[in-house]
């Protein structure tokens, strides 16, 4: 079976799954709407500070409500052991991994999708101007949170307190992608709304760089 074939597979179980459990989607979403609306209500910005707390408020709620979503990633394998039927499928191990990564990117953008038109009512920012730019960065930015989050999440899954374990791991790790991403969404809500391409470029290429370290490692991080 093909890689692409494979790594499809995977997705469409998770995708199944998520479908008929909800799980991740209502604690997502109850989380990030909670945030958004207690921010708001708590400080009550104006238009101007709203422009600058915004880009940080945003991605760091994604980057949070993102561990939620992690963390059952490859926990709920454990239950019927199905990462060992997985594993003794005759398919690249990168295939696992890649279907896992597919399915919480698909999960993320929803979310944001779903929850930028939010932030942008709650903080009076508009972002009709900039949607399609903006929605550029979150795709560079939610990609590679979702790789090293499904590395990391594999790696975590049989530690004692991996709750606190995968957040404490992956904050250092993405500080780049959160750099860049706060950075690149200042400056579409600037007045000037445009982004430099420095801050594209660092998204691209951790991306990039992560995807083929995992694609490098993927034999031993789906091991027990």
């Amino acid at each position: 079976m093909s890689l692409a074939r494979s790594a499809a597979v995977v997705l469409s179980k998770e995708l199944r799954i998520e479908l008929r459990t909800r799980d991740l989607t209502h604690t997502v979403l109850f989380f990030v709407l909670m945030v958004a609306g207690l921010f708001s209500f708590a400080f009550a910005p104006t238009a101007d500070e709203s422009r600058r707390i915004l880009p940080g408020l945003v991605w760091l709620a994604f980057f949070f409500a993102g561990t939620l979503m992690l963390q059952l990633c490859f926990v709920r394998e454990q239950v019927n052991d199905t990462l060992a039927a997985l594993r003794m499928a005759p398919i690249d191990p990168f295939a696992i991994l890649l279907g896992k990564i597919l399915a919480n990117f698909v999960f993320l953008a929803v979310t944001e999708i779903v929850f930028m038109p939010v932030f942008s009512i709650f903080y009076n920012v508009g972002i009709g101007g900039v949607v399609g730019r903006l929605f550029l960065v979150l795709f560079l930015g939610t990609f590679g949170l979702a790789v090293v989050g499904t590395v990391f999440s594999a790696m975590a899954s049989q530690a004692r307190m991996r709750e606190l374990l995968l957040p404490l791991l992956l904050l250092p790790i993405l500080a780049p992608v959160l750099i860049a991403g706060v950075e690149a969404t200042a400056e579409l809500l600037g007045p000037e709304h445009m982004v430099g391409r420095e801050w594209l470029s660092m998204l691209g290429g951790f991306d990039v760089i992560f995807l083929t370290a995992t694609w490098l490692l993927s034999g031993f991080l789906v091991e027990e």
